[in-house]
């Protein structure tokens, strides 16, 4: 997202990174590192995060990749529910007639196959987000 933001002239936007259910200080997997590196990306020093009730009053947007992420947020501090938005959904609009899952689904224990479907899956999402982002002419945390 930074780098997408980046690109749009948007890259004064805070943007950050934290899993409702990570357990700080563990580093991507060896999949993780292998998929990123082929897209110019090193993320071999970064460590996880949990996300902190704290983090989740402090962020303006907050985007997670499954539903049951969402609900959880939610439930930690309900009112989130307005910054909150599954990945795929936030600023789309469905297809007229079709309704996919909104879930990205972690690749962890998955073929590395698996992790390029879901880092494409995710790219395709950041890159139309960021361009959300960048009309609306904002500078928030995110």
């Amino acid at each position: 997202m930074k780098d997408a933001l980046k690109r749009l002239d948007k890259d004064g936007i805070r943007v950050s990174s934290a899993g409702v259910s990570a357990v700080d200080g563990f580093p991507p997997t060896r999949e993780t590192i292998e998929a990123m590196k082929r897209e110019g990306v090193d993320v071999s020093g970064l460590r996880s995060r949990f996300l902190t009730d704290e983090m989740i009053r402090d962020n303006d947007l907050i985007l997670v990749m499954a539903a049951h992420h969402m609900d959880d947020i939610i439930k930690r501090i309900p009112e989130a529910v307005s910054k909150t938005h599954i990945l795929k959904e936030y600023g789309a609009v469905p297809p007229a007639g079709t309704r996919e899952s909104p879930d990205i689904f972690d690749p962890i224990g998955r073929s590395e196959e698996f992790y390029e479907y879901i880092l494409g899956s995710i790219k395709k999402e950041v890159g139309r987000i960021a361009r959300v982002i960048a009309r609306s002419d904002s500078d928030e945390a995110i």
